[in-house]
Parts: structure tokens; sequence; C-alpha cells
């Protein structure tokens, strides 16, 4: 069994309010776990209007599959317009 964690730290550059953030993260957070699978959780900066930090995890057969799984994830966030990916931290849990 292999478990891999990915957190993600974004930007919301056009949020000015609670409101604008949720609009922009809700559709990453849904959408990840319908297309890929994945638990995924807000970790941090909750009440930042601009910031949010996502964390993903997966769990996996084979670490190959669990990487390819969380490389999904990444393409899928980089490609969403209205986040920059501020830092991007991988963890392997046994």
């Amino acid at each position: 069994m292999h478990v891999l964690a990915l957190e993600l730290d974004l930007r919301i550059p056009q949020a000015h309010s609670l409101k604008d953030r949720r609009q922009a993260v809700k559709p990453l957070i849904e959408g990840a776990r319908r297309r890929f699978g994945v638990s995924v959780s807000e970790v941090g900066a909750q009440e930042s209007w601009q910031r949010a930090v996502l964390g993903f995890a997966v769990v996996a057969s084979t670490a190959h599959g669990a990487e390819r799984v969380m490389a999904d994830v990444e393409s899928f966030i980089w490609d969403h317009p209205d986040v920059e990916v501020v830092a991007i931290t991988t963890h392997w849990l046994e």
C-alpha cells in the first residue's frame, strides 16, 4: 500500500472576499474528488481572501500509480485559470 499526500499553496488574485475565494476553490475540490478519486480538504489559510492551501491524498497499490494520480491532480490545478500555484509539497506516508 502506498499513500501520497500533496499540499498546494494557491493564490487567488481576483478574490476580493471570502465568497469570491470559495467560488474559485470549490470547483477545484469537487473536480479533483470527482475526476481523480482523491481525498481533498482545505488545510490552511481559510480566512485569507486571496490564499488557499489544499491537501490531497491518494492510496494506491503501487508508488507509480499514486504518483500518476497526483501528477494528474497537479495538472488539473495548474490548468485552472482563477488560481496561481505558489508552492507544492509532497509527502509519502507510511
